[in-house]
């Protein structure tokens, strides 16, 4: 990458793991489809690598004893060892806590990072997702489909809060012109695995006013601060894939990427499947959160990133999802663009 590449930096969890680490996931996700599955840190290092830069490819970290000693002799460690982007902080299975506090520490390890180039990263950018390994699962929504102000859900969402807070006012205190995004949380009662559940109107409105008690204090946390972008993953989701009826029955949109490739709302390894077999986003799904992630970062951060457009996401499936297409097409009809 070059040094006019704006770095971009990632804490959360398994939706911004990469897909293709070796060392901490060896079974990565998409099975027999692994090597053309991608997660959205691979997507736009693939298609905006030369602007937007998450690090080099390569195993970091080290084992939690090593780490230690490092933090010990004042040299700031990283830990777990996983092979992924070098500004890529997002671990699988990480909680809220693992933001700030731990062994983890996500946020105090990438400042230390940051640290290393400071003028580079005022012209950064840090994307913070994380939130469903903590209140975003089958136990918490069961409890907010019953009560949305259920205490022990509220408790852990509140705690979600002050984590984030608190990552990014380490972040801006040494480097205070870095931008920020945070993302709200995806409500799973849309998640395939769960579409058997919470079939009345009553649980599933119970649900999203529980979950707003997390996206309100940050949409309050971006509006309050030009650096900070709020990214509303529950209006994305209904915008790109629809919702349930008003009835609480599954009612998703299905959508024709080029030849050959109609992606639908079910769980499979196969790109046609919006999820994988393993619960965790397909490749056209974060293709799209992609694109949207870099029109958010234009519109709401001023960065000039060139967009991701519905021609270019079309060629990436067939060069690189679906090579048995020919890869030259897309590049003879750069006008077609998805149905759905």
């Amino acid at each position: 990458m070059g040094e006019s590449s704006i770095p971009v930096g990632v804490l959360g969890d398994s939706d911004s793991h990469s897909y293709h680490d070796r060392v901490w996931s060896p079974a990565a996700r998409g099975g027999a489809y692994r090597a053309n599955t991608f997660q959205w840190t691979e997507v736009v290092t693939k298609l905006r690598g030369g602007q937007l830069d998450l690090g080099k490819w390569g195993v970091w970290g080290t084992r939690r004893i090593a780490a230690r000693l490092l933090d010990w002799v004042g040299l700031q460690g990283r830990v777990p060892r996983k092979e992924d982007y070098r500004h890529n902080f997002a671990l699988g299975g990480a909680h809220c806590t693992d933001l700030m506090r731990g062994a983890f520490r996500q946020a105090p390890r990438l400042v230390a990072l940051m640290d290393r180039e400071p003028g580079r990263w005022c012209n950064g950018v840090v994307v913070v997702r994380i939130g469903v390994v903590s209140f975003g699962l089958l136990g918490a929504l069961n409890q907010l489909a019953r009560d949305p102000a259920s205490a022990p859900v509220r408790a852990a969402i509140s705690n979600g809060i002050e984590q984030i807070k608190a990552a990014v006012a380490l972040i801006h205190a040494s480097h205070p012109l870095t931008r920020i995004v945070l993302v709200g949380i995806l409500n799973n009662a849309d998640w395939p695995p769960y579409f058997d559940r919470w079939r009345s109107p009553e649980e599933l409105s119970n649900i999203a006013a529980g979950l707003d008690a997390f996206d309100v204090p940050l949409k309050q946390l971006a509006q309050a601060d030009s650096r900070i972008a709020f990214f509303d993953d529950r209006a994305w989701f209904t915008r790109h894939w629809g919702a349930r009826d008003e009835r609480g029955t599954p009612d998703y949109k299905t959508c024709s990427w080029g030849p050959g490739l109609t992606v639908t709302m079910t769980q499979g390894d196969h790109p046609s499947h919006a999820v994988l077999a393993d619960g965790h986003a397909g490749t056209v799904w974060n293709l799209l959160w992609a694109q949207s992630l870099v029109a958010l970062l234009n519109s709401a951060l001023s960065m000039r990133i060139a967009p991701i457009t519905d021609p270019e996401i079309v060629c990436f499936l067939e060069s690189e999802v679906m090579p048995q297409h020919d890869a030259n097409a897309c590049h003879a009809s750069p006008s077609r663009r998805p149905s759905c």
